[in-house]
């Protein structure tokens, strides 16, 4: 009696153990280069951790390669976890929309899209406007190179918004006058502090939310209102032609910013899934996020302090 006793005992425990290992819920989570996105790949890694129990893993890689793993389903990467929308619009009509292998959170933060010079250069030289910039003696003033042209930074290379910025600087007429830049962001954030410690000018892409409104005193240039029909931004990803197509004469309208995920975790870690459907953030959150992580504090331990001080708002995401 005793002995089939202890063999139901044991039989139990290893049941238990399986149990535990099948239901473990497991996530890998996407993270582009842009500290915005960095910081809340960490802060969702948080949660799933300490919260949830699970594990959370962080995997490097842009726009095109998370969504195509997404896509696929099998775990690689599970989730983008900031989509600029329109910006990456391409890439949600095909996996969202078309092949409906991905998912949206209906909680998005709003961003907003510009492009900026420090405070004190435009009040010194009297620049307001995004047009100021095909002044040619602003634009002597941004000539870093001696190439005749100021440079204006727009945006980093793969990023879907550095391709509308190019045609922008071209639809405002601005080429004679200043050259488009492309560069990873810690490049401009480093050339910002660089150009206002000298006193010079310099042109870039700036959006909130983003660390550099803590950083610098910066200011938007005024664009012309939005308008769509005076708005076409087509990407390559959806033609080769792409720049000779587009026509950008407006500023951008404001973006929803939203996690991805793939439908395929829903089945697999359905904790995690319904998590991310109902992470709500805001732009004075992330901006803070960027922050200290610019400063230098690890992404970790921000996403970890944060966690720890705001429980009521983390319990809202899990429903408790």
């Amino acid at each position: 009696m005793q002995k089939k006793l202890s063999t139901a005992l044991t039989a139990g425990l290893l049941l238990s153990c399986s149990t535990t290992t099948f239901a473990a819920e497991k996530v890998n989570i996407g993270a582009p280069a842009w500290t915005g996105a960095q910081a809340i790949a960490h802060l969702i890694a948080e949660v799933v951790t300490t919260r949830i129990g699970g594990e959370a893993d962080l995997i490097p890689g842009n726009n095109a390669s998370i969504f195509q793993a997404m896509d696929q389903g099998k775990g690689d990467i599970d989730v983008h976890p900031d989509v600029w929308l329109p910006n990456q619009e391409s890439f949600t009509k095909k996996y969202v929309d078309g092949a409906g292998t991905v998912a949206l959170s209906d909680k998005p933060y709003e961003g907003k899209q510009s492009f900026c010079v420090s405070r004190e250069f435009s009040e010194k030289n009297g620049v307001t406007s995004i047009f100021d910039l095909a002044r040619p003696e602003i634009a002597s003033l941004m000539d870093s190179d001696g190439n005749g042209k100021g440079e204006i930074w727009v945006g980093a290379p793969g990023w879907a918004s550095a391709n509308v910025n190019e045609v922008k600087v071209r639809d405002y007429g601005l080429l004679p006058f200043m050259e488009a830049v492309r560069a990873d962001q810690a490049v401009m954030t480093a050339t910002v502090g660089d150009s206002i410690r000298k006193g010079i000018g310099y042109a870039f892409y700036c959006y909130s939310p983003h660390a550099i409104w803590f950083q610098y005193d910066i200011v938007r240039l005024e664009e012309p209102a939005f308008d769509p029909a005076q708005y076409t931004a087509i990407q390559p990803s959806d033609d080769p032609d792409w720049y000779e197509k587009s026509k950008v004469m407006t500023e951008d309208a404001l973006k929803k910013v939203q996690i991805a995920y793939s439908k395929s975790l829903m089945d697999r870690s359905p904790a995690i899934a319904e998590l991310l459907a109902n992470i709500q953030l805001d732009g004075e959150t992330v901006s803070d996020f960027a922050f200290q992580i610019e400063g230098g504090k690890d992404a970790a331990t921000v996403a970890k302090e944060w966690v720890a001080a705001n429980s009521d708002r983390v319990d809202g995401w899990l429903g408790l």
